[in-house]
């Protein structure tokens, strides 16, 4: 009993540590939907383990209305998660989720397809998911990466980076800046490559009015 009344607190307490709005732990545990949610899967994953699927199916879904998260009772959650803005979150049957993990509103993790098994993202203690970031398939996420707002995330990602864009890739690896060869300065330009042709054809204009000049 001391181990899931020190759980439930980790869940109220982490708000603090994150989010600079909260003000008490009585209004913590009243009206963040995320720290609801948390709990509700705790429940759900208890009922799953022991395996009353239904109730466990029946008891997320509840949560969902109620809260606008889903978190499939199957998943295993840390310690200490921090869900803000819960919002359109969604967390795969196989996810894994290690300890002071922060997850924004509308983060998918989820799976690829219909493949059995492990389908659905690890991610290590430590991790940031930004607003809308989806990450899809069975890797790992390493401890203390950080995944930008909108990014897709498709492959595994080294513990203390950051992955930015559609598909995401690592722009920052170790507090270094990762350089991925984009060659800007030889990137089209419509405007210039217009530019040019109206040049051209100028220059041919001024041929042609040449050329008539001298044959009279």
């Amino acid at each position: 009993m001391r181990k899931i009344i020190r759980t439930l607190m980790n869940d109220v307490d982490v708000v603090f540590s994150q989010d600079p709005a909260a003000r008490s732990r009585v209004e913590v545990i009243f009206t963040y939907s995320g720290v609801h949610a948390i709990w509700s899967h705790r429940l759900a994953h208890w009922m799953w383990k022991k395996k009353f699927y239904f109730l466990a199916r029946l008891q997320s879904q509840i949560s969902r209305f109620f809260t606008g998260i889903e978190i499939h009772p199957g998943a295993v959650i840390g310690q200490r998660l921090f869900i803000d803005h819960g919002v359109g979150v969604v967390i795969g049957e196989t996810c894994e989720i290690g300890d002071n993990v922060t997850i924004y509103q509308g983060v998918t993790l989820g799976g690829t397809g219909k493949e059995k098994g492990k389908r659905h993202p690890t991610i290590a203690d430590g991790v940031l998911i930004a607003s809308g970031a989806k990450v899809l398939g069975s890797f790992l996420i390493g401890e203390n990466a950080r995944i930008g707002a909108g990014s897709v995330v498709l492959k595994p990602v080294p513990p203390n980076s950051t992955v930015v864009g559609i598909p995401g890739k690592i722009v920052i690896q170790d507090g270094v800046k990762v350089e991925h060869g984009l060659n800007h300065h030889l990137l089209p330009d419509p405007i210039a490559d217009k530019l040019k042709e109206l040049e051209d054809e100028v220059r041919d204009l001024r041929k042609q009015l040449e050329e008539q000049r001298q044959s009279k």
